[in-house]
């Protein structure tokens, strides 16, 4: 049986075959902009993934109760994908936020670079992870994606790169035209320290890299519009990451993460 689309609304729990739509939010989309009346049926997903359709039973100003008529088996992707991504300046992350969100990436993982323009103290890092917690949530309740990617808190780029072992393919686009070199990386970042050499002789398309493998969880590394610096990408090669070309085009960062992650959710997913 397909199932009937209805809209989505994310709620903590069900209890007794019932669940209550309270976050003010929510209540506005709800009441304020869709306009649904009791009787009226929404999708619900909750805090563990749970996806459930409901009939609305109550509305009133502070919460509305639905009763729930079918629980459904929650879609599950074949291939999860993380992005971290440099944190451009203008607020654009939003819309990487909002993007990658609807193109169903599983994590989201806001990065500074050496090259980045934006630098945030700690206070302002948190209140950006708030904002961009608030953002994915509405973009998966407009696309529809039961799952709420997760937004990490703001990282360094060698945090997210030594962090990254649990990937079976790690990426790294690079516009660098260097095919080899030696840098000398700072000896907090690697157990084994002092000079690297790296070759991005091969650096290759992505096309060609999926065409080769069927992984299952990946992880992509987003540079500033100055690219990645030589110690950086030396980092991630002596991590495992394989160089990638995204071709003549220098793009901005929002579009770089977006045509990424897009190219791999449906080649492998969709």
């Amino acid at each position: 049986m397909k199932k009937p689309r209805f809209p989505l609304f994310f709620i903590d729990k069900v209890v007794d075959g019932k669940a209550v739509i309270s976050d003010k939010e929510q209540l506005h989309h709800l009441r304020d902009v869709l306009r649904l009346q009791v009787n009226d049926f929404v999708d619900l997903s909750d805090i563990m993934d749970n996806f459930y359709t409901g009939e609305i039973s109550t509305i009133d100003k502070k919460h509305v109760e639905v009763k729930i008529t079918m629980q459904w088996e929650t879609p599950k992707s074949p291939v999860k994908l993380a992005v971290a991504c440099a944190i451009p300046k203008g607020g654009r992350f939003d819309d990487v936020v909002d993007y990658l969100t609807q193109l169903g990436v599983e994590r989201i993982i806001p990065m500074q670079t050496e090259r980045a323009v934006v630098r945030l103290d700690r206070a302002r890092a948190e209140e950006k992870h708030k904002r961009w917690v608030k953002i994915a949530r509405n973009a998966a309740q407009q696309s529809h994606r039961i799952k709420i990617p997760v937004i990490e808190p703001v990282t360094g780029f060698d945090d997210a790169v030594l962090r990254s072992g649990d990937y079976d393919l790690k990426l790294i686009p690079t516009v660098s035209d260097e095919i080899r070199s030696k840098v000398f990386v700072k000896e907090d970042a690697l157990s084994d320290r002092g000079m690297i050499e790296y070759d991005l002789s091969e650096k290759r398309l992505i096309k060609d890299v999926l065409a080769k493998s069927r992984p299952k969880n990946i992880i992509v590394l987003i540079g500033p519009e100055g690219d990645f610096t030589p110690e950086e990408v030396a980092l991630a090669l002596h991590n495992g990451f394989t160089p990638l070309s995204l071709g003549e085009t220098v793009l901005r960062v929002a579009t770089a993460a977006i045509a990424v992650a897009g190219y791999i959710k449906f080649a492998l997913d969709e």
